[in-house]
């Protein structure tokens, strides 16, 4: 018998969760939709039983969506995932697209755009699918240039906007090169990335073409999410806005740095996380650990802390004390040892920033 593929659908609000329940419930393959209205609680059921798609929302209370994705990152690489958002906003598109998102959708508002959302979900479901999403003509750029990859498309690219033309080489799902008013490789396609509209069509590909573009695309795009960083409007954000704005950069920080996760607690004793699903044991441990270091650090008249390393089967962790808190950054074995303290000062003096 056929094993059902399973979905797991995050979002806070009820409604939501039990319209696209019953919308999912029409994909050809049947599969099985389970309901998540929180962060923690999503992540559970990942921990209890495979799933092959996960559904988020990206804004919730306490653990909001690109928090679940960073840790659905690392500890499940092989889980599909998709943004269904009612944000469209471009800053969050790279940002999502920077960790490692199949898809980003801005939640339909039309029957035909209901219908291609459940297209691209069933394509998500069914990897052999080699006609992947094509001809899905009103998606932004990078859900374009994200599901040709997703699919492991070979095609050249020909983009338009208004007067302007650009090309972009895929190879077998690999970003090769792209083209674009007098400039090529990354430097052009960062600059096709600012195109809000236009045309595309797939020309045959071109395996001969030579390869100018070395980086993935999710890197790329994280280069686009930190240039929109810097250009980002004026305008004063709401409280909301500004918090989930602190949380886009935060992630886009530990993403660029390659760390996993930061903790900090301040002298109050108040938690603050980014890339980790629960503090309250990383909390205790902080305060036994400071606590120990103090009364080692008067008995030996050693002074105060300078930073503890430590090392376990999942990952290298460091504890700094910086600025009235006391931050943990946990690294990916791989990391160079030599490398990490440097790398989590450097990460951790800008982290209120």
């Amino acid at each position: 018998m056929e094993t059902r593929h399973k979905i797991l659908l995050l979002d806070d609000d009820a409604d939501v969760l039990t319209l696209y329940r019953d919308v999912l419930s029409q994909l050809p393959s049947q599969p099985e939709i389970h309901t998540a209205t929180n962060g923690a609680r999503a992540l559970a059921l990942l921990d209890a039983e495979p799933f092959r798609l996960l559904i988020c929302d990206l804004k919730m209370p306490k653990m909001d969506g690109l928090q679940v994705l960073s840790i659905v990152r690392r500890r499940f690489p092989e889980l599909r995932t998709v943004v269904l958002t009612g944000m469209p906003d471009e800053e969050f598109r790279s940002r999502a697209y920077a960790l490692g998102v199949d898809l980003f959708w801005v939640k339909p508002e039309t029957q035909q755009n209901m219908k291609m959302f459940l297209e691209c979900i069933e394509s998500l479901l069914e990897p052999g699918n080699e006609d992947g999403f094509r001809g899905i003509q009103s998606k932004n750029l990078m859900d374009i240039v994200q599901m040709e990859c997703l699919s492991q498309s070979s095609t050249v690219l020909r983009l338009t906007h208004g007067a302007l033309v650009a090309k972009l080489w895929i190879q077998n799902g690999e970003l090769m090169d792209a083209e674009a008013q007098g400039a090529s490789g990354e430097a052009a396609f960062l600059r096709i990335l600012k195109w809000k509209s236009g045309t595309f069509e797939n020309l045959p590909a071109e395996p001969q073409h030579p390869r100018n573009i070395q980086k993935s695309v999710n890197a790329l795009l994280l280069e686009s999410a930190q240039a929109m960083d810097e250009n980002q409007s004026t305008e004063p954000d709401s409280i909301e806005q500004q918090d989930h704005r602190k949380t886009v950069w935060r992630l886009s920080a530990l993403t660029r740095e390659g760390a996993d996760y930061v903790v900090s607690v301040n002298a109050q004793g108040v938690a603050d996380c980014c890339g980790m699903q629960s503090t309250e044991k990383m909390t205790r441990w902080l305060g036994l650990a400071t606590e120990t270091a103090r009364r080692l650090g008067e008995r030996l008249e050693a002074g105060p802390l300078s930073h503890i390393e430590g090392q376990n089967l999942e990952r290298r962790t460091l504890m700094l004390p910086a600025a009235g808190k006391v931050f943990v950054v946990g690294w990916p074995l791989e990391a160079p040892a030599e490398e990490l303290l440097e790398r989590s000062k450097q990460l951790i003096a800008s982290w209120d920033s």
